[in-house]
């Protein structure tokens, strides 16, 4: 069984705990410095992942994003600028997605096309689902955003574990008529009780034969999909003042083991893309820019919620 494996690529200051420290003075860029052992190790591996990239991004470091392409990794939307969706409308989040696009367009044409897109902070959940039809209205054919699992920032408590299309009404419940997949990130779910397992701080955190238990239990039901940010395994980010210490903790706990961690993932499982793992649902082959791709029907084990 393929893996999904993502990266989310973002400057240190786009995190969401970080940006409202940061004043535009202290905007320092090191998402090239930071992403580039990222790229030598899935070179060395000759693996393949999915890049969701913010627009800044895309804009100020071309090149850099050129070279992820050009290495064979799927690109995917992160929005311009990192701004969650609860501080969006669907006209604000339609011209975000809009302007993403033509600065794709603009920097590697219509061969390269983009298909999947992650919200900033996971921030898709019952209180604005109406994000993903605005995303299938342009162009997008499947998500990666939901969090099966809540904690105080996001998340969609009693959410599916697997890939399903979404109820416009109800993010836990299956449409077999939804324009548009989710991927949700990857949980544990034991006892009653999820755990999330997928990267990040629960990477960063949890006790690698803990996070390898639970990923081998998961795998034996359904795709793991696994994400990082660049700057989770970059130990030089400038120091943040006004920060409390949960933020801190979230943000810079352990970062110095990440790429280790992740490695040590890498050995034990195969991954790919996340448009790879969604193929079967997908098509052969991603649609051009700004058309749909024609999804066939989820098995039904997939499209219970919770399964």
């Amino acid at each position: 069984m393929l893996n999904g494996l993502s990266f989310d690529i973002e400057e240190w200051y786009h995190a969401e705990l970080v940006r409202r420290h940061v004043s535009a003075a202290g905007r320092i860029s090191q998402v090239e410095q930071a992403t580039e052992p990222i790229l030598d190790m899935l070179a060395r591996r000759k693996l393949r992942a999915t890049f969701f990239v913010v627009g800044e991004v895309l804009r100020d470091h071309p090149a850099l994003v050129r070279a992820i392409a050009d290495g064979g990794h799927e690109i995917g939307c992160h929005s311009m600028s990192h701004c969650p969706l609860w501080d969006m409308t669907p006209e604000t989040l339609c011209a975000d997605l809009r302007e993403w696009r033509a600065l794709w367009g603009a920097t590697m044409g219509a061969s390269h096309p983009v298909t999947g897109f992650r919200a900033p902070t996971f921030s898709i959940g019952q209180k604005t689902r109406w994000a993903l039809s605005v995303l299938a209205e342009e162009g997008f054919c499947y998500d990666s955003s939901i969090f099966p699992v809540a904690n105080y920032m996001y998340g969609l408590n009693g959410g599916p574990l697997a890939a399903y299309r979404p109820d416009s009404n109800d993010l836990r419940c299956h449409d077999p008529n939804g324009p548009l997949v989710e991927l949700p990130m990857t949980v544990w779910e034991v006892a009653g009780w999820r755990l999330p397992v997928s990267g990040g701080a629960y990477l960063r955190a949890l006790p690698m034969p803990l996070l390898m238990h639970a990923l081998h239990q998961v795998a034996k039901e359904r795709p793991i999909v696994l994400y990082m940010h660049p700057w989770e395994m970059h130990n030089k980010a400038p120091a943040v003042q006004g920060m409390t210490v949960t933020e801190r903790i979230i943000t810079s706990y352990n970062r110095s083991s990440a790429l280790a961690k992740l490695e040590r993932i890498l050995d034990e499982f195969p991954f790919g893309p996340l448009y790879d793992v969604l193929r079967p649902l997908l098509g052969t082959r991603p649609p051009a820019a700004g058309q749909t791709a024609e999804v066939s029907s989820l098995p039904h084990d997939h499209a219970e919620a919770g399964e």
